[in-house]
């Protein structure tokens, strides 16, 4: 395989909107022509135009913005091989077979070629091996595939062609197999995408035309019918559809869109039409942003890969050492050809990223997001978990727990009927939860009512029966409205310290009862916590700015270890500032603008499904469902990834080691050499792309299977 991209290095100049311009530098060994490197910089997608500047090494694009940003295009560059290094059956990619092939036919024809023309067809396919071998020389020192190149030279200098044919054919047959599998694990990741859209309808000037998928702005109504993926994040101007969100939040029920709805693109319209004012479009849309986190993910390296591959260095020269000592003691060539045959690298370097991707496409299929290896790596080591309450532990909705009536003949149900028939015009979260209350009621009622009056920060009033009701704050209808509530302080001080937000009713200048509303918990929430502490999670603690009162009864509810009421944005980062430098190692949970420096500040930020879209940008890993179990799914994904890496980096060491020895002691040739080696090394590999050990979804089995396509 190629040791490096075409382009080593890319440092940003200068970016305007559309165009952007770097200083390059090519790979040692690389093509220097600018005009060939100008021609395949223009096939990366939505690059309109190139020039480079070979003097200065400089590199100008004009791309499509709307279609691509300056950081995915640069993504691209540094991902691109030059051309003669890309076989002439290789296509969009894909490892070239043609090596293969040629090496195989060479190896058939061993026996039946002529004495004189064995050693130069032997020489002659191995000259790409033994190219590559002094390139990496020349640049990196002693690596494997200088040791395969010694290999197969000694088997040719003791005119063991046969050896030498046989080791060629193995070692391409390995590369090939070992990029075919590890293309496969960029794959998977990539399969999390959502489907291109290439064309739109939208409608201008009151018809409807179909135009490319890069011309539509912002401010466009586009239309989406039966069986087309929405391609904008918007809002309904019109129609109804049911609409397949899986793509987007992993749940698999189509759920109904009419006027005023958001939807967001990657997801599908499964029955039914619908109007679309484009609100985000091309790179700025939902899709396209996640798109550009999995992009991005394939391109950073972990601390774990970073030292498995140091460590595959490190043992490289040992091989040597060993293969020189080998010789010493048995003076026989074909020996320190057997041991030279088998190392440590390809093993240890490829197979740590593979686990990882496999990992993260298990995440994206169980509903979670995970941005790059580090993030998993970093989940993995976290703690303590600290969590942010509205929207994380609890619902985030407001829900009335109680119903207290202070005047005879009026029951609790009347008390809730009354005020949500006053407050159904009304959209504040109390108003809308009194409503919700009143619809759950076995017996719901509606009272007529004179025209509601809305009091800004108080409460709502009207007239029914020819008697004045007010719902609202205490302040309100104690001070603004004369009705005395002392007689009742008893109940409301009770409630006050269960931590519940109080509405109180005034009917006819008396205080006719209060409703009582706590955002409740998620009914898993308790359960979650419970789970993360058998994970090894040592501290679990909340942070809010509610009212103290209310946040202590939630952290005793669940069973947490501490919580800081009251905080503004920046106290939740310096609390976790704090403990960082306690030691901890802290995974922060939230969902809202307010926890954006927090996520950002913390060793690994989650954030929730219904979190704002700083939040998630903000975050490691994003929920793409509205559950916080996968919080706990999460980090058992993480334990799980990092104890399959060590299982792999056991199992390639203890194998390897005892093919080298095997070989050094004279028991294996250096056809059963490579043949064992590049089998187990294979075998390692297929190890981590199917994800040993990574956990299943525990309610339909396998998590790969349990959805279609998530578009994270």
């Amino acid at each position: 395989m190629m040791s490096g991209g075409w382009v080593s290095a890319l440092e940003p100049v200068h970016a305007t909107r559309g165009r952007a311009r770097w200083r390059y530098a090519c790979r040692p060994g690389a093509p220097a022509d600018p005009h060939a490197l100008e021609r395949a910089v223009a096939t990366v997608d939505g690059v309109r135009k190139v020039r480079i500047n070979a003097a200065a090494r400089a590199l100008v694009v004009e791309f499509d913005a709307a279609q691509t940003s300056a950081e995915r295009i640069a993504l691209d560059i540094l991902r691109m091989v030059p051309a003669q290094a890309r076989k002439a059956g290789a296509r969009n990619g894909e490892p070239s077979v043609a090596p293969v092939a040629l090496s195989a036919a060479t190896l058939l024809a061993t026996r039946s070629l002529q004495p004189g023309l064995q050693a130069p067809v032997a020489f002659g396919t191995a000259i790409p091996l033994l190219g590559e071998a002094v390139d990496d020389f020349l640049e990196k020192g002693v690596t494997s595939h200088v040791l395969e190149a010694m290999a197969v030279a000694i088997s040719i200098g003791r005119r063991d062609y046969l050896a030498a044919n046989t080791t060629s054919f193995l070692l391409a047959l390995g590369e090939y197999l070992e990029s075919s599998i590890e293309r496969r694990s960029d794959d998977l990741l990539k399969h999390l995408l959502k489907p291109a859209v290439d064309e739109i309808w939208v409608e201008r000037d009151g018809a409807e035309i179909q135009i490319e998928a890069a011309e539509v702005r912002v401010g466009d109504t586009v239309i989406a019918a039966t069986g087309t993926v929405i391609p904008v994040d918007g809002t309904v101007l019109g129609g109804e559809a049911m609409v397949n969100e899986a793509t987007m939040t992993g749940e698999s029920v189509p759920v109904a869109r009419r006027r005023g709805d958001a939807v967001l693109s990657g997801t599908l319209v499964e029955e039914g039409r619908l109007r679309i004012y484009a609100e985000k479009v091309g790179a700025q849309a939902a899709a396209a942003r996640i798109a550009d986190f999995v992009e991005q993910s394939l391109a950073v390296k972990s601390k774990t890969q970073l030292e498995a591959s140091r460590m595959a260095d490190r043992l490289v020269p040992m091989v040597l050492g060993l293969a020189g000592a080998t010789w010493l003691v048995s003076r026989d060539w074909e020996r320190v050809a057997a041991v030279l045959q088998a190392d440590y690298s390809c093993a240890l370097k490829l197979s740590t990223p593979v686990a990882f991707k496999s990992a993260m496409y298990t995440a994206g299929k169980s509903g979670m997001l995970v941005k790059g290896a580090k993030a998993l790596e970093r989940l993995a080591e976290a703690d303590t978990f600290v969590f942010d309450k509205t929207g994380t532990l609890s619902t985030g909705k407001l829900e009335v727990t109680d119903s207290v009536a202070f005047k005879p003949g009026y029951s609790p149900e009347d008390l809730i009927n009354l005020a949500a028939s006053v407050e159904e015009h009304y959209f504040h979260p109390l108003a809308l939860a009194v409503v919700e209350a009143s619809r759950r009621l076995d017996s719901p009622r509606h009272f007529d009512h004179k025209e509601v009056e809305f009091i800004v920060a108080h409460g709502v009033a009207s007239v029914i029966d020819g008697r004045r009701i007010v719902v609202g704050s205490r302040h309100f209808v104690e001070d603004d409205e004369g009705i005395p509530v002392a007689e009742h302080r008893e109940v409301i001080d009770r409630l006050h310290l269960e931590g519940k937000t109080l509405l109180y009713i005034g009917f006819g200048g008396e205080l006719l009862g209060v409703l009582a509303l706590r955002d409740g918990l998620r009914a898993n929430s308790a359960g979650t916590i419970r789970r993360l502490r058998r994970l090894g999670v040592k501290r679990v603690l909340m942070l809010t700015g509610d009212h103290p009162e209310r946040a202590r009864a939630m952290a005793e509810e669940l069973g947490l270890d501490d919580f800081h009421a009251g905080l503004l944005p920046q106290d939740k980062a310096d609390i976790l500032q704090r403990l960082a430098a306690e030691g901890a190692r802290i995974a922060f949970v939230g969902d809202g603008v307010n926890d954006a420096p927090a996520l950002s500040g913390a060793h690994v930020g989650i954030s929730m499904h219904n979190g704002a879209d700083v939040a998630r940008l903000a975050s490691d890993l994003a929920l793409l469902e509205d559950d916080i179990a996968r919080v706990a799914d999460a980090k058992a994904l993480a334990l799980a990834t990092r104890r399959l890496i060590d299982s792999n980096f056991k199992l390639t060491v203890g194998l390897n080691t005892t093919i080298l020895s095997a070989a050094a002691f004279g028991l294996l040739t250096p056809i059963a050499a490579s043949a064992l080696h590049n089998g187990t090394t294979i075998a390692i590999l297929l190890r981590a792309l199917a994800g040993a050990g990574l956990p299943r979804d525990r309610r339909t089995g396998p998590v790969a299977t349990r959805r279609g396509k998530v578009s994270a």
